[in-house]
């Protein structure tokens, strides 16, 4: 038998197989999801957010705590995202003025009557914003897909899918800051495309690998069964890899995918990955890398690009360069997902061609969510369920801004800042322009005085080249400039990072 059909066989168990365990679906909505990083959000404001195509409003109150509301006032349902957090630690509407606690009960009505009727429009649910619990782990805050007295109750029976390293043992653990992006294609073809190491080294050429050395055969070995709950696990083992004991990518819904190896000392590396379903076409990745020493407390020597560097990146850098690598992906995927849709009448595997063995753990997938997910995220009623035309736009495909900085506050900071510093650059080039002109002027001035009435006044021609001050003032000028104008450049990764495969050679 050939190792073409070897390979079919081999998928089509997979295929047969896996899924022969009758078990529950999947319930989306009774699930924690990381909806935001805490540092990067604007405490001084309320942020709007979707998660399955609901509305929500993050905010922080007085006591310095994460709240989640649905994102509408009860009163004339107009978005709470665009209120006031007030000095009190209350959520101003900004339409009526109605005020609402960390519970979400209203505590002001100013066009009430009296101030008892006031204190009798409060009490009623009805005046009463929609929350939904959340907490905070690890440095992200999780939002509970339910709201209501039950949800509460629910989700405190469920833990998040956090970092277990970072519960364990901190203190051997080196992480990145995390990042995140809004990006535009769906949460299945997120996870298919993380779950699918085959296309690292060639859709990352020149960033995470070279697509002529590194489009190689690799298979994909089941390490943990599939499971409704727990999703499933396969190790990676790439050839010619002696550094590396153990490779494996983990997926874990509603949202984890844990890509982790094991070196031969023991060090582990961690690249973790969250996945959120936010509306139909999108997804909202928030991502980190960890470095696990061993016990001889030495740590891995390879992790994600130049982001496992030893010297450590400021999080804004690390933010705006992370578009280098997902828009690698974003260019095909989110145009393979309009594709694919166009003829839902057919099943996925019977679209596709997957004849090698680095295929299985999208195959897999892809029957998790068939059979164990219901084959469609649960969307919000009120959310429109079609997903958006492909952008043929690619300014707006790989936009950046919309897409992260106008939600990050380090960024935005960090945006200010550079545009000051750009433009101080420019200034300063003036000032060395003007004093260079003032010394020139005044060299002349000077030597026509020296040389007036005499007959050598023309007659050298070194008499009348500026002095070194002028040199200095314009060299200085030209730097500046440069500066200011190389800045000015670089910001524009905060808005758009475009990218054509055929460009990267």
């Amino acid at each position: 038998m050939s190792a073409n059909n070897t390979s079919q066989k081999t998928n089509s168990e997979i295929n047969s197989n896996e899924l022969s365990e009758t078990q529950q679906t999947f319930e989306w909505t009774k699930q924690w999801y990381p909806v935001a990083v805490r540092e990067f959000l604007d405490p001084s404001k309320p942020h709007s957010i979707q998660l399955l195509g609901k509305n929500l409003v993050l905010w922080r109150d007085k006591q310095s705590k994460w709240n989640c509301f649905e994102d509408l006032c009860p009163h004339r349902l107009v978005r709470l995202s665009e209120g006031r957090v007030e000095s009190d630690g209350t959520l101003l509407c900004a339409y009526h003025a109605w005020r609402f606690n960390s519970e979400g009960k209203c505590v002001s009505i100013p066009q009430s009557k009296s101030k008892e009727t006031e204190v009798q429009n409060c009490a009623n649910s009805r005046s009463w914003a929609t929350a939904y619990p959340i907490q905070e782990r690890q440095g992200l805050l999780w939002v509970w897909a339910e709201s209501g007295s039950t949800a509460l109750i629910e989700s405190k029976l469920r833990e998040p899918r956090v970092i277990p390293e970072l519960e364990e043992s901190p203190d051997r653990v080196i992480r990145s800051h995390w990042n995140i992006r809004d990006l535009p294609y769906g949460w299945d073809y997120f996870m298919e495309n993380v779950g699918d190491p085959a296309h690292v080294p060639i859709a990352h050429h020149n960033r995470l690998g070279n697509r002529y050395e590194g489009a190689k055969y690799l298979d994909m070995v089941s390490v943990r069964s599939l499971s409704t709950q727990d999703g499933f696990a396969f190790e990676n083992r790439p050839p010619n890899s002696p550094d590396i004991e153990t490779l494996i990518n983990d997926f874990q819904p509603p949202c984890l995918m844990r890509v982790y190896s094991l070196d031969k000392k023991g060090a582990k590396y961690i690249l973790t990955l969250y996945g959120v379903p936010t509306r139909p076409g999108w997804t909202r990745l928030i991502g980190t890398q960890l470095l696990v020493k061993n016990e001889k407390g030495e740590r891995p020597k390879k992790g994600l690009g130049f982001f496992a560097l030893p010297i450590p990146m400021p999080a804004w850098l690390t933010h705006i360069l992370s578009s280098l690598f997902l828009h690698q992906d974003s260019g095909f995927i989110h145009y393979q997902e309009k594709f694919i849709e166009q003829s839902s009448e057919e099943k996925w595997l019977a679209r596709v061609y997957t004849p090698t063995p680095s295929d299985k753990m999208v195959i897999t997938f892809r029957q998790w969510w068939e059979k164990r997910a219901g084959g469609r995220i649960p969307w919000d009623k009120n959310c429109n369920q079609q997903l958006p035309p492909p952008e043929h736009d690619k300014q707006k495909l790989f936009d950046v801004w919309n897409t992260h900085t106008k939600n990050c506050y380090v960024c935005q900071k960090a945006l200010k800042n550079i545009n000051r510093i750009s433009l101080a650059a420019y200034l300063v080039s003036m000032v060395c322009v003007c004093w260079g002109i003032i010394v020139d002027a005044r060299y002349i001035a000077i030597q026509a005085i020296q040389l007036s009435g005499s007959s050598e006044m023309f007659s050298s021609v070194l008499n009348w080249i500026p002095p070194l001050s002028f040199w200095l003032a314009v060299i200085f000028a030209v730097l500046f400039a440069l500066t200011g104008y190389l800045l000015k450049k670089f910001t524009r990764l905060f808005y758009v990072y475009e990218f054509e495969h055929f460009k990267n050679d």
